[in-house]
């Protein structure tokens, strides 16, 4: 699963090398300063808007990669139904909705490093 984290003054969305080849992308680093707000979602399949234009897939089990919709996109790394939507300024994204086992604590451990 994909690993949100913070380092120095960046939130970094590590992934590993097989989601990689699934989101057909890299890892993310976002500075911090960008990120508007962190918000957890019990349910993270509903935060899903637009097309996957690249990624992968399979409704309710795995969703990686770009989804654009009309106006902007979001970086998505979805397993289960608990998680985070992090709205970001100035970024390649306008989202990054990731699963999390913990939301709320990440969601916390973000908010205090901004």
């Amino acid at each position: 699963m994909a690993c949100l984290a913070v380092e120095g003054h960046d939130l970094v969305v590590r992934l590993n090398p097989v989601e990689k080849v699934g989101a057909l992308h890299g890892s993310i680093r976002v500075p911090l300063t960008n990120v508007i707000a962190v918000e957890p979602s019990n349910a993270v399949w509903h935060e899903l808007r637009g097309l996957r234009m690249p990624g992968t897939g399979f409704p309710g089990v795995i969703a990686l990669g770009t989804w654009r919709y009309r106006g902007g996109k979001d970086f998505v790394a979805v397993y289960r139904r608990t998680g985070l939507v992090i709205r970001l300024a100035d970024s390649e994204w306008d989202r990054l909705v990731v699963s999390s086992r913990v939301p709320h604590r990440v969601c916390q451990e973000i908010n205090a490093s901004r």
